[in-house]
């Protein structure tokens, strides 16, 4: 298999230094390894997607050096490849429609049982209001302004139909490390995933997917080896995963590395302007002042 990674980007804001780190990181990786680098613009959110960014995109990249395959995926295009998989997932009863709000949720949550979490790597966990429901779902796949929810539990019992969930065991190869400093191989049951996850938005509304079924489907159609992302995603692989086991999908191997954060440890987000590649562009620096830059863990950014 060759050794391929991806940089993902959304075009809704400016790249900054953690999207410069990540790129580079994907792009060297393979470099080494005789693979292939590739550029995927993760732009279903349409709401917020803008022309602009995406061509920002495009340019900063190249001044940083960095090349790829044309053409470029762009998630927006692929919305049939969603489709296929999420009427699958209605038919097998993987999936419900939820009308919750956020708020609806927060306060369901608002007095929660000694010991039991509120906060997964998707957000708040969801109590599964909806999901007692399900049994009055229509027999076909609602398709427009509407929030499908994946029932974990009804996943986990497709994919093994005779092992407990808390005998079911997952796993993937960590080369980076986590949070914690996980690394090599991560295991984790059924169990935990329906603890520490919940039931997933697996299709937002008026989007026609979410980031966890499109990251699983695309690094599957693009025949990534290796994910190459920030540390703040580990725990999210785990929902991957169990997608990849349940869809029948590859899982590549996970390469998790340090955030980029500024002198007050504060993690950089594109809402910081002042730290844009652009910018730093503006100003006259070069591309190995960036790279320099980003090898110092105590960057004195203001």
């Amino acid at each position: 298999m060759t050794f391929r990674t991806r940089f993902a980007p959304s075009p809704t804001g400016p790249l900054h230094l953690g999207h410069a780190y990540s790129a580079k990181r994907a792009y060297d990786m393979a470099a080494a390894a005789d693979g292939e680098f590739l550029l995927r613009i993760e732009d279903i959110d349409q709401g917020r997607a803008r022309p602009e960014w995406e061509a920002q995109i495009y340019d900063d990249l190249a001044w940083l050096g960095l090349s790829w395959p044309q053409p470029v995926m762009r998630q927006s295009e692929r919305r049939a490849a969603y489709d296929l998989v999420l009427d699958s997932l209605w038919s097998l009863g993987c999936l419900y429609p939820c009308s919750c709000r956020r708020s609806d949720i927060s306060a369901v949550l608002s007095a929660p049982q000694e010991g039991v979490a509120t906060l997964g790597p998707d957000g708040l966990i969801y109590p599964g209001t909806c999901r007692s429901a399900k049994n009055l779902r229509s027999s076909s796949r609602p398709r427009t302004d509407v929030v499908l929810r994946l029932d974990f539990q009804a996943a986990l019992e497709r994919i093994s139909p005779q092992t407990p969930v808390d005998e079911q065991v997952f796993s993937f190869i960590e080369t980076g490390a986590g949070p914690k400093g996980e690394t090599a191989c991560i295991s984790f049951t059924g169990q935990d995933v329906i603890s520490s996850v919940g039931d997933i938005v697996i299709a937002r509304r008026n989007m026609g997917t979410s980031y966890h079924l499109a990251v699983v489907v695309d690094d599957a159609a693009q025949k990534i080896s290796h994910v190459v992302r920030g540390a703040d995603l580990f725990e999210a692989t785990k929902i991957h995963v169990v997608l990849q086991r349940l869809l029948n999908l590859p899982t590549p191997h996970y390469h998790h590395h340090r955030l980029i954060r500024d002198n007050n440890n504060k993690r950089l987000a594109k809402r910081d302007d002042a730290r844009a590649i652009s910018q730093f562009r503006a100003e006259g620096m070069e591309p190995k002042e960036i790279y320099s830059l980003l090898d110092d863990c105590n960057l004195n950014l203001k």
